[in-house]
């Protein structure tokens, strides 16, 4: 059990996820925290990180760090998503090991799961089936890092827990049109074509000026600007959607996340998710002094026979609800104080058209989400107002 003066390492703590599991860990009176920006230390050098874990020495690490993308930069930069992503996990995760920390908390993705999974997607669907062609290396980058979490714990008894979170949205999402994600895009295009019919021109500078869209800002013509956000189906009190809006998707609060990973850094362990008791003898009984035995594993390659095969130790982590897209739109919409017209163009691709996970597990390990996503939709509103005067 880590206790509040123990030293926890965020690693990517300026990200959507890393940013929300650092406050939360501020919230509970866990103040010896450690993070680097990109600039201060890069992952992907592996000099560098044993340099840092040299000198921090961490008690806990939690691994938010990752390369990522949308769909257009997975398929133009394949190589780099899964060299990229598996140089970060193999230097902090041999490090973490290499230093004696206690705890690692991995964060992954639902996008691990076959493309065409059984819906709601159980961790035991895992590798059953080929993946998404689009997100493929980013995908096996990341399942990579949770059997590494496995094989290690397995190996050498150590206690590093993976979590795979659904869709997220929250504080620091990105609203940048050209890369956005399906919530944040759709609600700044809303709001958009709210302060056109509105005639506010100076908050749609202030927007653009925020966040400009293919370089326009808000010191261009009102004609430039009308021209660049019609390409993304943005008009006066008008706004037009890809696909049908029929596709389910699930979101989860990206401080629910936090809460959820902290939860399970605090609280779970390796032994409580495999279920059994037995498993912490054999490995930690191993030294009379509680640490982990480096030189010998009772279990080596996972071969203990009372323990039979351990696989898919992963959580997920969402709300087990789901909704259609045009469900998403009118919450939008609400929040927005919008009045005008949402269409959908049913001739733009839809996507995958369910996407839902299991949360049994992560039940039974204690926890359930706390933000419904008619409360989300507006706190996400909010925020984006906020951020926009800040």
């Amino acid at each position: 059990m880590l206790n509040k003066d123990n030293k926890i390492y965020v690693a990517g703590h300026h990200g959507l996820v890393g940013s929300a599991i650092w406050n939360n860990l501020k919230a509970r009176g866990y103040n010896n925290l450690v993070g680097r920006s990109h600039k201060e230390l890069d992952l992907t050098d592996q000099v560098a990180v044993k340099q840092f874990f040299d000198e921090e020495q961490p008690d806990a690490v939690v691994l938010a760090a990752a390369f990522v993308g949308g769909i257009m930069a997975n398929s133009l930069y394949r190589a780099d998503f899964i060299m990229m992503n598996m140089k970060i996990q193999c230097n902090v995760i041999s490090e973490a090991y290499a230093h004696g920390v206690k705890k690692l908390l991995f964060l992954g993705s639902t996008c691990i799961y076959p493309k065409n999974a059984p819906q709601p997607m159980k961790e035991d669907c895992l590798l059953t089936s080929p993946l998404e062609y689009t997100n493929e290396e980013y995908a096996i980058a990341k399942i990579a890092g949770l059997k590494m979490c496995e094989s290690y714990n397995l190996q050498y008894g150590t206690n590093y827990i993976a979590v795979m979170p659904t869709n997220l949205y929250g504080p620091n999402d990105n609203f940048h049109l050209e890369n956005s994600h399906v919530m944040p895009a759709m609600m700044r295009k809303v709001y958009l074509a709210k302060l056109i019919h509105d005639g506010e021109w100076e908050k749609i500078a202030i927007d653009l000026n925020k966040r400009p869209v293919e370089g326009v800002s808000g010191a261009a013509s009102h004609d430039e600007i009308l021209t660049v956000l019609a390409k993304y189906g943005i008009s006066d009190n008008k706004v037009v959607l890809w696909g049908t809006g029929t596709p389910l998707r699930e979101f989860l609060w990206s401080e629910d996340m936090a809460d959820a990973s902290v939860h399970v850094l605090l609280n779970v362990n390796f032994s409580d998710i495999i279920g059994i008791e037995k498993y912490s003898s054999v490995h930690y009984g191993a030294s009379t002094n509680g640490a982990v035995d480096r030189n010998h594993s009772a279990g080596r390659g996972g071969a203990i026979p009372a323990l039979g095969e351990i696989r898919n130790c992963h959580i997920n982590v969402g709300t087990g609800k789901e909704l259609t897209i045009r469900k998403l739109s009118e919450l939008v919409v609400k929040a927005v104080g919008f009045e005008g017209t949402v269409e959908f163009d049913a001739t733009k691709p839809d996507g995958t058209m369910r996407k839902l996970i299991d949360v049994e597990k992560l039940h039974s390990l204690g926890w359930t989400h706390k933000v419904e996503i008619e409360d989300g939709v507006q706190k996400l509103f909010d925020w984006y107002r906020q951020s926009l005067e800040d």
